[in-house]
């Protein structure tokens, strides 16, 4: 059975549970370079929405199918939120992500983070009003 999954490997070639290793793609060292610094300018601009007890932080990785970013926020109270993803490598200029996809993933990082602490403050919180 194992012989017509893509995991069973090509003989003579690629082993068993591995990846060719012509699937992933290779960062130069400009891209590595380019890839940081728009994985940090995420994580700036999240630290923008949000007030200084919440910690924010982005990583850089190397997984199965090619690099990998996430970038992370632990709120004060609450269950930490991520976004990870695999930046399009193809047709790369002068940024990999670009200046709208670093602005919705800050948002969305954010937003996820601030509807963290609010869940978890409301469970603890008697409502004065309805």
């Amino acid at each position: 059975m194992n012989g017509n999954t893509p995991y069973a490997g090509l003989p003579g070639e690629t082993a068993a549970g591995q990846r060719a290793a012509a699937d992933i793609p290779d960062l130069s060292s400009s891209q590595k370079r380019l890839l940081h610094r728009d994985v940090s300018r995420i994580a700036a601009r999240t630290r923008e929405f949000l007030p200084n007890e919440y910690a924010v932080d982005a990583d850089v990785s190397t997984g199965a199918t090619g690099p990998q970013v996430t970038v992370a926020v632990r709120p004060p109270v609450g269950h930490a939120v991520s976004a990870g993803f695999t930046p399009d490598l193809e047709d790369v200029t002068e940024e990999i992500i670009t200046s709208d996809e670093r602005d919705e993933v800050a948002r969305g990082l954010a937003a996820s983070a601030a509807l963290q602490v609010k869940q978890a403050v409301s469970d603890a919180m008697t409502p004065t009003a309805k």
